[in-house]
């Protein structure tokens, strides 16, 4: 399996949203109106876009175990998602979910939704934040033990252990 397979169901929203910026570049997808289409979101809302992404960013780094100083407290995304109103929705067969009141729905309804269906199914704190600080790129952890810390094994955990090997011989 490829080390960067989307997540699954809702979650490869919320992973693709984080995944708009390339923290090491500073491209950012949500300038392009390519990436705002992508996600559906509409020139206006991108900076709203924007405070979304980072606070699940801080999310995912909190589900890999890392709390760096320049990130601000999970409770920002608390308070982003609470403006998303949802409602239990029950289909034929009996089986309740939540959905977006809002017909469309917009960017924080859709993600919280997908945050109450990862949650319920128990996926969500396996969608992480790559421990390279010059990466720090959303990936879902399909790991047995589900302890990986790299995006990639062999990009960004190559070179933290070439680090860690040139570190010790220097």
């Amino acid at each position: 399996m490829n080390e960067r397979d989307s997540a699954p169901g809702g979650l490869a929203l919320v992973e693709a949203l984080v995944n708009t910026l390339n923290v090491g570049t500073g491209a950012d997808a949500l300038d392009a109106a390519a990436g705002r289409a992508a996600l559906a979101v509409a020139e206006p809302d991108v900076p709203a876009a924007r405070a979304l992404r980072e606070a699940l960013r801080t999310a995912c780094l909190a589900h890999a175990g890392h709390h760096p100083p320049d990130a601000g407290p999970v409770s920002v995304l608390d308070r982003l998602l609470a403006d998303a109103a949802l409602r239990v929705a029950v289909d034929e067969e009996g089986a309740a979910c939540l959905r977006p009141v809002e017909e469309p729905p917009g960017l924080t309804a859709r993600v919280a939704a997908a945050i109450a269906a990862a949650s319920a199914d128990g996926t969500w704190a396996r969608l992480k934040a790559c421990e390279a600080a010059d990466c720090r790129w959303a990936y879902y952890d399909r790991s047995p033990a589900g302890r990986r810390r790299w995006c990639s094994m062999s990009v960004c955990g190559a070179r933290a252990k070439m680090r860690t090997y040139r570190a010790k011989r220097g």
